[in-house]
């Protein structure tokens, strides 16, 4: 059997025996390293086009820090976001990427699905992420339009009514479903929510080629491989992918994994008190993680 063909597989079952689903929302250990950002201009009508909206100022300067790494504007330009379109986000977070998306949707008409963390009562801080997120979002509602929230996880149904969305997107959470066991179903989620022809976009840290692809993804790295494997078995066809958000200063080997660069900054193992005389300068130098950008297409 092909190695790379039995990857998600062998995923599956492993990690459906683990505890419990790894976070999307990390606590930092320290602030985050800064970063020069750009400073795009303001384009006439606000967050109707995706320049404006990564450029407005209801923004955080903490979130617009970060545009120098994850090229927001370039990387939606690639995944071909357009007005109107209708769009799922997998768990967003605090809303980083919302407070981009749902703005620009709002303006031009179009519809936004955001699929949270499925609720689990052993789990409050993941509830309280999300209660936050939708606080978030109904503190602005001539900001963010109605977004519509849904649920994605182990026991969720649909993402979205099925063949309905242009575009979805994956960001930055897939070695949080492999080491719940559910990448998958994440997969499988995407292709019934788009409308034949729409594009799953995938941006997630780029593991070292070549190296045995762990299915937990417990230093958060995953290997492109393997990314494009699990898409195809679940129905995608590659359409594309783009170095917008690579650094190749990222060495990939870090004591805590991908939580030693910025923007996590992990000074000591998850779950115990940060190391006070850690030297994050080696890390700091490095930046945010080296990030594969996949485009994939749900046939016609």
């Amino acid at each position: 059997m092909d190695p790379v063909s039995s990857w998600s597989r062998r995923g599956l079952l492993v990690a459906a025996g683990a505890a419990g689903l790894v976070g999307c929302g990390r606590k930092k250990d320290e602030p985050a390293a800064k970063a020069e950002a750009p400073k795009p201009a303001a384009a006439k009508g606000g967050a109707s086009t995706l320049a404006g909206a990564v450029a407005g100022d209801w923004r955080s300067s903490a979130d617009k820090a970060r545009d120098a790494w994850r090229h927001p504007v370039q990387s939606l330009e690639f995944w071909e976001i357009q007005p109107g379109q209708t769009v799922v986000e997998f768990w967003p977070g605090a809303g980083w990427y919302s407070d981009i998306l749902a703005p620009f949707l709002a303006s031009t008409g179009g519809k936004l699905y955001e699929a949270v963390l499925e609720a689990d009562p052993a789990d409050p801080a993941a509830a309280e992420i999300v209660a936050a997120y939708r606080r978030k979002l109904e503190a602005k509602p001539k900001l963010y339009g109605k977004v519509d929230i849904t649920t994605f996880g182990r026991g969720s149904g649909p993402v979205a009514p099925a063949g309905t969305a242009d575009r979805v997107l994956f960001l930055r959470n897939l070695h949080n479903w492999m080491a719940g066991g559910i990448a998958e179903k994440a997969f499988k989620d995407a292709l019934a929510a788009l409308k034949p022809g729409g594009i799953l976009g995938v941006e997630e840290h780029r593991g070292e080629p070549g190296r045995v692809q762990d299915v937990l993804a417990a230093d958060g790295y995953v290997q492109q491989a393997y990314v494009e494997q699990l898409a195809k078995e679940a129905g995608f066809v590659l359409a594309g992918s783009s170095e917008i958000n690579a650094n190749p200063k990222d060495t990939k080997d870090h004591p805590f994994g991908v939580w030693t660069l910025p923007p996590t900054r992990l000074s000591a193992p998850r779950g115990e008190p940060a190391e006070p005389d850690f030297d994050h300068a080696k890390y700091d130098a490095i930046g945010e993680s080296d990030r594969m950008t996949l485009k994939f297409v749900k046939p016609k």
